[in-house]
């Protein structure tokens, strides 16, 4: 069963909006237990907020794409300019397509040759990575195929296959036809398409001209989370083409097929499918830190810091899928979405480990429009440490790398690389340094900072199932706080394996699993506790002082 309780309508703030409005509290609470105000919770910055600020799920995808942020010349500096023509994207482009494929691809000579029907089926529609092959065998026309999940399909607006979770997408063009047929019907009649319930199933549709994305699902997630993950496919997808050239494309032949572009990325699609069904950042819209003292992270973002470039415009440091630590140019601020994407680029692929990396990048919340380069590279072979250098200069490898060389010999004069790899051997928290008996696991995330906090998942959910059915309560619970009709604030889920407890306000969100013997006066003193707790190891926990250039 589960009680709630309405949510209040918060204050508003225009969308695209990059820092704390001025209203927001500026002193911290003197309390163990944090007041409510954005910006005293535990985990608040101290010295501002490292991404776009975003104060609600609801806000992380805004504006629509496409539709350009209005920001000052200031404001502006550091992104890449807007292309005068397609060439420099086309350049950068084939690029990345030689690191993903091996082979490069001139986009303009593609397109010429497409509007004079002269395509020949090239090596990168044929040939797919090897860790494809067993998605290439999966029979369309099988239970097996049927019985999963959650199916995902991208088509262009011709009716096209893009892309497709499970199954090759010239088995299925024909199921993307028909989604397709019904998007154009009703949009004949004036009116769009959105979702269709039916026996157990959620079909949800996403459209982003010139694309549409399309979810079959049977999981516990909300037609809004589910839509939420469609849009992260689209993200992907910019992350590699942008947003001009996607629309180009298209502009110059309605039925291109977008396969011959997109070869050989289908595993950073796939991965990035996998990482949301098992990662609550997605779900939470948040960066997760690795557990580390204070005075080693300041240590590590002050060497980051001090080893900079003009062209620069991030510099972050990560494990796995865990922030160490971001520095920003003064006045650019990153967006999750696009921290996830580069996440995603990184452990979708083994090759960063073998020497360093200089591939373009687009970072769609940040500049759909064109490429940044990002300097790739982990600091040892053995430590799983990746570096991110996101530079705005194409031509400025050398220097990048520089930087690089820069960063680890602060690092070795500091001392801190010994702590860093103690860090390291422990990613991860056990629920029990909280010392709450019937706690089991918990999500906290602090709105104003971007970030949350989670220990590792413990018994009972040992198997890959109990995991998997814990995420599902917490995008239930997640769901029910968020949803457009009725948001609620406090959701108390009483279940016959686990206890929940929701707590969702202006500046936080708190979600806790506990023992089923527990009662709800005991949910609430352990919110009490909790809160306390994270209070007192927050330095440790997040980032509260984050650098910049």
């Amino acid at each position: 069963m589960a009680a709630d309780v309405h949510k209040k309508k918060g204050w508003e703030v225009p969308n695209g909006s990059l820092a704390p409005g001025d209203g927001q509290h500026t002193e911290r609470s003197e309390s163990p237990t944090p007041g409510l105000a954005q910006g005293t919770e535990p985990g608040a910055g101290q010295e501002g907020a490292m991404f776009v600020h975003t104060r609600s799920y609801e806000d992380l995808t805004s504006p629509e794409d496409g539709v350009a942020v209005a920001r000052s010349p200031e404001e502006r500096r550091g992104e890449p300019a807007e292309p005068t023509s397609m060439e420099q994207i086309s350049k950068d482009f084939s690029e990345l397509s030689t690191q993903l494929t091996g082979m490069a691809v001139d986009l303009e000579e593609e397109m010429r040759q497409s509007k004079e029907g002269k395509l020949e089926p090239s090596p990168q529609t044929t040939r797919r990575d090897s860790v494809l092959s067993g998605k290439e065998e999966e029979d369309v026309t099988m239970d097996a195929w049927r019985m999963h999940r959650k199916h995902v399909f991208v088509l262009s607006e011709a009716g096209k296959p893009v892309y497709s979770r499970y199954g090759s997408e010239e088995a299925l063009s024909s199921t993307m036809g028909v989604m397709m047929a019904l998007v154009s019907f009703l949009e004949a009649e004036k009116n769009a398409i959105r979702s269709i319930h039916a026996d157990g199933y959620k079909v949800v549709f996403v459209r982003r001209s010139p694309l549409v994305l399309v979810a079959v699902a049977r999981t516990r997630q909300s037609e809004q989370e589910i839509a939420h993950e469609l849009l992260y496919i689209y993200y992907q997808i910019l992350s590699l083409l942008t947003w001009t050239q996607l629309n180009h494309i298209f502009q110059q032949k309605q039925n291109y097929d977008l396969r011959r572009l997109l070869a050989g990325s289908e595993r950073i699609t796939d991965n990035l499918l996998d990482l949301m069904a098992h990662d609550p950042s997605f779900l939470m819209g948040a960066v997760r830190c690795l557990p580390l003292a204070a005075s080693v992270r300041d240590a590590v973002s002050t060497s980051l810091q001090q080893a900079k470039a003009k062209s620069l415009v991030f510099s972050i440091l990560l494990s796995g899928n865990q922030l160490v630590s971001l520095v920003r140019k003064k006045d650019q601020f990153l967006h999750p979405i696009d921290l996830h994407l580069l996440f995603n680029l990184i452990s979708s692929s083994s090759s960063f480990r073998e020497g360093e990396a200089w591939t373009p990048i687009c970072l769609p919340k940040f500049n759909s429009s064109g490429f940044f380069h990002a300097h790739i590279s982990y600091l040892e072979q053995e430590m799983d440490l990746c570096l991110l250098l996101v530079s705005t200069d194409r031509e400025d490898f050398f220097t990048v790398s520089d930087c690089k060389r820069r960063f680890q010999e602060r690092l070795r004069r500091r001392g801190v690389h010994h702590a860093l790899q103690e860090a390291l051997r422990t990613p991860f928290y056990s629920v029990a340094q909280v010392g709450i008996p019937d706690l089991r696991h918990f999500i906290y995330k602090s709105k104003s900072s971007g970030l949350f906090t989670s220990p590792e998942i413990e018994a009972p959910y040992v198997r890959e199932e109990e995991k998997e059915r814990l995420l599902g309560l917490y995008q239930y619970l997640h769901s029910r706080a968020h949803n457009s009709s009725r948001p609620l604030k406090n959701i108390y889920f009483m279940g016959p394996r686990e206890n929940l407890l929701a707590w969702v306000t202006s500046a936080f969100e708190l979600y806790i699993c506990y023992s089923p013997l527990g009662t709800k006066a005991g949910a609430i003193s352990a919110v009490n506790k909790l809160m306390k707790w994270i209070r007192k190891e927050e330095d440790r926990l997040f980032i509260l002082t984050p650098q910049t250039y």
